[in-house]
């Protein structure tokens, strides 16, 4: 018996599939789960035998692989390393995979929201497989945004005089991580020194923090001509792989002056190449590239 997929369908699907104390379907004439304890093994024989659906299967070992393949693709390094090892215990693997998300709430947000995407992609396949043998077509799926994750988990702001230190601080980690990276005095030029005179007063820089009031990031930039150079944008390690610096990013873009700037510059450090794949979303184009060899 055929049904519709909604909303609320789906809602309890990913609530039940996880109930690992009982056993359940779905009702597809009313279209919604219930216990099989509470379905009368009378009205089953003399039912439509196609009325009631398993679930789709799901088990601790799916929740394993789902915890597997967040950790791996989770692109701070700190907070990866952390999950890693937590999923390489021999017990407690679960209370430990939270323990870890628990110490760092942004990531965590991240977690419930690729874990339920990831899980109604596969409610999705459940029901597209039904269609098929309804023979009706399969229905797509809508890719999820995370700007707005990103957006309930960071303010966005104009930096003020007491996140100097911060902002300063910040830099000069990155300056020292770059230099790791490049060998002379290379880094010099793409991470200047005294930053102080820029920053304040300035129309294009903001700063990030998270819903604590704790500084996470930010983008500095100075108008030259009728252009503006992105002079930094920095996150702070553990903030890293959130996505922060394209949120700082899309917000200079929109509160730019388009009646007096035409384009905007940024420069990206080797070690921060994959922030390409981001400036290549926003149709930025590469105009230069430049290459260095060290003598010897």
């Amino acid at each position: 018996m055929r049904f519709e997929l909604d909303e609320m369908l789906i809602d309890s699907l990913l609530f039940f599939m996880e109930d690992q104390n009982d056993d359940f379907v779905v009702d597809s004439r009313e279209a919604a789960v219930v216990s099989l304890s509470e379905i009368d093994e009378d009205e089953i024989n003399v039912d439509d035998d196609e009325r009631y659906i398993d679930l789709p299967e799901w088990n601790s070992a799916d929740g394993f692989k789902l915890m597997e393949k967040f950790a791996v693709s989770f692109k701070n390094p700190v907070i990866k390393k952390a999950l890693t090892r937590a999923l390489d215990q021999k017990k407690g693997v679960f209370r430990a995979f939270k323990d870890v998300l628990s110490g760092h709430p942004e990531a965590e947000q991240f977690w419930y929201a690729f874990k339920e995407q990831e899980m109604r992609r596969y409610i999705l396949q459940w029901y597209n497989a039904l269609r098929e043998e309804w023979g009706i077509g399969k229905i797509g799926e809508e890719p999820e945004e995370t700007d707005d994750l990103i957006l309930e988990d960071f303010r966005i702001r104009k930096p003020l005089d007491k996140d100097t230190s911060e902002i300063l601080k910040l830099h000069q980690h990155c300056r020292e991580e770059y230099q790791k990276t490049i060998p002379g005095d290379f880094y010099r030029e793409v991470f200047p020194e005294d930053m102080s005179g820029w920053v304040f007063p300035n129309d294009t820089s903001w700063l990030a923090e998270n819903n604590n009031g704790d500084f996470a990031a930010y983008i500095l930039a100075k108008t030259e001509g009728t252009y503006i150079k992105v002079i930094a944008l920095e996150v702070l390690p553990e903030y890293r792989g959130l996505g922060i610096g394209e949120a700082l990013l899309n917000h200079l873009i929109t509160h730019v002056d388009k009646e007096k700037s035409s384009h905007i510059l940024i420069d990206v450090p080797v070690n921060s190449e994959n922030f390409s794949k981001v400036l290549f979303r926003k149709a930025f184009a590469p105009y230069e590239t430049r290459y260095y060899l060290e003598i010897t």
